[in-house]
């Protein structure tokens, strides 16, 4: 029997997408999409994973009974900040449980709202380490925990691959000794060096206000949240990002692939041509497939 892995934007452009849409009906919201959901599809469940109102996510199934499901963590983007919610990984969540895969759509506390160094990080650690607990037992248990992937866009990105690394942390950092290790982690323009992303000023301040404060004052904060900083993954790692985008430079997910590779990590950069920040999240756009046909490679 295989080891179960169970171990002990600035988004201006895109509005709130309505948690309503999933019950079959496409709802248009800044460009973006809801695609309908297939038939029997069960309505989806809101899971709390702590104490705080952003403290919980949405999980969402696919139709039928019976068999293991394997599951995809949604971490939404907007620069950390609480002006965005997870209603962004809404289309993404819906798409995936329409080829059978389980979305587990992650709130979590954002600047202005709690969140930053360390909230942020330690809240989506524990909405991951909730997968073998309420998230499970919320299926009935139908979750096949050896196939778990990591899937985050912008800021979300960020999150995700620094969660993908979770097991490089010493005991004692926040986010360390995790309980679910993913089988492969895919960033959706992720924001992925946050000392250059300081540098760049990338959503007008966004990477200082998450950890308060600038690479030369708070350096040991970078060291321990930067995914550049954590490299190799222990599990692959696929960036995909549009050329087209600005307002996530393409170099972040370049910076992150090159650091990787170099510490002879399996990560891969998916480039897609004439694709902007938010087409990677566009269930209509071909910048999902790409996104979609990495996150099923690793399932």
């Amino acid at each position: 029997m295989a080891r179960r892995r169970v171990l002990g934007g600035a988004l201006g452009g895109v509005a709130a997408l309505a948690l309503a849409a999933c019950g079959g009906v496409a709802t248009p919201t800044g460009g973006v999409t809801v695609p309908p959901t297939a038939p029997g599809t069960p309505g989806p469940q809101r899971v709390a994973y702590g104490p705080d109102p952003s403290q919980y996510g949405v999980l969402h199934l696919p139709p039928g009974n019976g068999r293991a499901l394997p599951v995809v963590v949604v971490v939404h983007g907007g620069y950390w900040r609480a002006a965005y919610g997870l209603e962004l990984g809404t289309p993404l969540a819906v798409d995936l449980t329409n080829r059978g895969i389980a979305a587990w759509n992650v709130e979590y506390r954002r600047v202005g709202a709690g969140g930053g160094w360390p909230a942020t990080f330690t809240d989506l650690a524990a909405a991951v380490d909730a997968l073998p607990g309420a998230v499970d037992q919320a299926t009935g248990g139908r979750l096949d925990l050896d196939r778990v992937v990591f899937l985050g866009h912008s800021a979300g990105g960020q999150l995700v691959g620094w969660a993908a690394s979770r097991e490089r942390l010493d005991a004692g950092a926040p986010g360390a000794d995790p309980q679910v290790r993913p089988v492969g982690t895919v960033s959706q323009a992720g924001v992925l060096d946050l000392v250059a992303g300081a540098a760049q000023d990338l959503g007008g301040g966004a990477v200082t206000d998450l950890l308060g404060g600038a690479p030369d004052r708070v350096a040991d904060r970078y060291a321990l949240a930067s995914p550049t900083a954590l490299v190799p993954a222990p599990a692959p790692v696929v960036c995909v990002h549009g050329d087209a985008d600005t307002v996530v430079p393409l170099d972040q997910s370049q910076r992150y692939v090159a650091a990787a590779r170099a510490a002879r990590g399996d990560a891969q950069l998916q480039v897609v041509p004439g694709a902007d920040h938010f087409a990677v999240i566009d269930p209509a756009h071909p910048a999902w497939a790409t996104v979609r046909a990495a996150v099923e490679g690793m399932l």
